[in-house]
Order: C-alpha cells, then sequence, then structure tokens
C-alpha cells in the first residue's frame, strides 16, 4: 500500500511539475490581440460601405489616393513579423536526486496583407480587392 501511495505522488509530481510547450504557446502575448486579418477584411467590408464605416473596421488607411478617372482609392498595407519565445524549466527532487523536465515554445512568422478599397463618386465603397501571405 505505501508502494502505491508513493508511486501516485511520483507520477503526480512528474506530470504536473513543467508546463507544456503548447501551453506556452497559448500565453503568447500577440496570440490574444485583434489584428487585421483577411478574415476580418472578408468579414467587415462589403460594397456599398460609407467611408467612416470602413475606417471604423479597419483603422486608418496607409495610403490615400485618387486613381485616373479621380475616384477615391485606400490603401492598407501591413507587414508583421512575430518572434516569440516561452520557456519554463521545473522538477522534483526525488529520493534519489533531482528530476528536472524543460519545456518551452518558440514561433517565427512573417505575413503581409494588402487591402485596395476603391470608393465611387459618392465615398461609398466600390472595389475591394486584396493580397495575403504568410510564411
Amino acid at each position: 500500500m505505501y508502494i502505491w501511495s508513493l508511486l501516485l505522488i511520483l507520477t503526480s509530481c512528474l506530470s504536473f511539475g513543467c508546463s507544456k510547450g503548447y501551453q506556452h504557446a497559448a500565453n503568447l502575448q500577440s496570440s490574444h490581440e485583434r489584428e487585421m486579418t483577411l478574415g476580418i477584411v472578408q468579414k467587415e467590408l462589403r460594397k456599398g460601405m460609407n467611408q467612416g464605416d470602413v475606417a471604423t473596421a479597419l483603422g486608418s488607411p496607409n495610403i490615400v489616393t485618387k486613381d485616373q478617372s479621380g475616384a477615391q482609392t485606400w490603401i492598407y498595407d501591413k507587414i508583421a513579423q512575430e518572434v516569440s519565445y516561452s520557456n519554463d524549466n521545473g522538477g522534483v527532487w526525488l529520493i534519489l536526486g533531482r528530476y528536472q523536465k524543460r519545456a518551452g515554445a518558440s514561433s517565427s512568422t512573417q505575413k503581409t496583407l494588402t487591402v485596395v478599397i476603391k470608393f465611387d463618386d459618392q465615398e461609398l465603397v466600390d472595389k475591394i480587392s486584396y493580397h495575403s501571405s504568410k510564411f
């Protein structure tokens, strides 16, 4: 009976002594912030929206220009590089020595998103085009 109790305590300590790598990845700050993504662009933007609604949905554009016909064009050009690392060392003292376990996660991602919104002469969304990449 004593050996089974000791074995149960030892197993619990070894299993729960450290955080797992996937737990660290879930705690990275950038994974909790709202980013401008292709999904948000597709969900939020609609033909016929006014400029105020577009600005509310996506924020201020990087470039505002006019095309050959005089129609106003807003360009959102987002480039992001994320490098994150999380590490944990832990362990427990056992009768015969110390058991040590390490866990960690690292991530490096680059993303680009370019959104071009053309407005008609009444300043309503006429055309939306975009390009997204992640590497």
